[in-house]
Parts: structure tokens; sequence; C-alpha cells
């Protein structure tokens, strides 16, 4: 069921809605800035215990922090623009995982491009005891499965899109360009994991195709079929 944050009358029959996004996209946003008003709360010790560091891969250290480390954030800034991207890329996501199964389905996702996105930066910095922390990796991890049904006509755009690859080059340009000089709106001045973005990015660019595939009930595939629509809301 999509959320409806507030409504207005268009001077049509019906009043339309002003945010009109499914529950688990606005859920997801939401528990951003809700965690790290928590985390202020409770304190340093907090994001001590669940951050990542990446030599923990290689020295027994902290595995679960690949996982927990999505959950606390270093600032306002930051945990702010990544509700804000969780919003925009997860609302057409999750319209296209509908029903429980694909709510199931989207949070699975969701964190699985996290892990995947910590695992990623731990083998490129092994020996890194810097603190991990934020949902960067798992919201680019959206990025990469929202911008599969833009220009796409309600479609998984093929792997193969031309315009697809346009835009996924672009954004990691961007994403690399904004790592390196260590400059990125919400950063306030941390180092950019940059590496973290670009795994993300690519483990949803490439696994939203099987995950709908999977939800819609059809063969898995690493790519999707023109007839692989965004249901009706």
């Amino acid at each position: 069921m999509p959320w409806s944050l507030s409504r207005f009358d268009d001077g049509g029959d019906a009043p339309q809605p002003v945010l009109n996004a499914p529950a688990v996209a606005v859920a997801v946003a939401a528990s951003m800035p809700l965690l790290y008003l928590a985390q202020r709360w409770v304190g340093d010790a907090w994001v001590e215990a669940l951050a990542f560091r990446p030599a923990s891969l290689f020295d027994g250290g902290w595995w679960p922090g690949l996982f927990t480390a999505m959950f606390v954030h270093g600032g306002w800034a930051h945990a702010g623009m990544n509700a804000v991207f969780a919003l925009a890329f997860g609302t057409p996501v999750a319209r296209l995982l509908p029903g429980p199964r694909g709510v199931a389905a989207f949070l699975l996702f969701y964190m699985a491009c996290g892990v995947v996105a910590s695992a990623g930066y731990g083998l490129v910095h092994p020996h890194s005891q810097d603190a991990l922390v934020g949902a960067s990796g798992a919201v680019f991890g959206l990025v990469g499965a929202g911008i599969r049904l833009m220009g796409g006509q309600d479609r998984l755009r093929p792997l193969t899109d031309r315009g697809l690859l346009t835009t996924a080059g672009l954004l990691m340009l961007i994403n690399a360009a904004f790592g390196l000089i260590g400059v990125a709106p919400g950063s306030g001045g941390a180092v950019v994991a940059w590496e973290a973005h670009a795994f993300g990015f690519l483990f949803g660019l490439l696994m939203i195709g099987p995950v709908a595939r999977i939800v819609s009930g059809a063969p898995d595939s690493f790519d999707s079929p023109d007839d692989l629509r965004d249901p009706p809301v």
C-alpha cells in the first residue's frame, strides 16, 4: 500500500497525495534520522560498538559491523542526505516489489546492498582501522536499482541499455570525484567511502533483476524481460 503523508485538492474529483510512496520506503528513510537521534542520546559508545573496521575482515575482529554499520551515522547531514536519497530511489524499487513478499524482499535487498558495500570497502582497504559508518552503501544499492527503472516506461531497463550504462558511468565518476577530493554533501568533513558506494551501487544495479523476478515468480535471471513492469499503485 502506498503511504500518503498528506493530500491536496487539484480541482479534480478526488484529492491527490502530496507524497505517495510505499510505506516500506518511507520507513527505511525515516529510520535514519530516528536512529541518529537515538545514537545522539546513547553517545559514542553505540558508534564504537556498531561501526565496521575493514581490518576486522582479516584479524578476527567485529564481523557483524558489516551489517550494523549502516544503522549509525556521522551527523545530521549524513543521516538526512541518506534519508532523502533512500526515499527518492527506494520508492520506485519498492513499487516494483509489491505485497508482503515484496516488502521482505525490499528490506533484504537493501540490507544486502549495505553488507556488500562494507565488505567491498574492506577488501579495498584490508589494513584500515578507520570506522566505517552510515547507510550510504545500502542507499547507493537503491540508486543502482532505481536507475534501472528511469526512462524504461515502467520497466527495468536491460543491463545493455546505452542510456543506463551512460547514467551509471556518470554517477560512478561523480562518486569517485567526491571521494578523491574528500568533499561531498553531508560528509561533514569526514573521509568519503566512495568505494563502498560503488560496490553497493553495482550490487543493486545487477541484483534488482533477479530479486524482482523472484518476487514475481518468474525464473531467475541477471537481466529483466520487457514485460516486467512496475505494478500499478
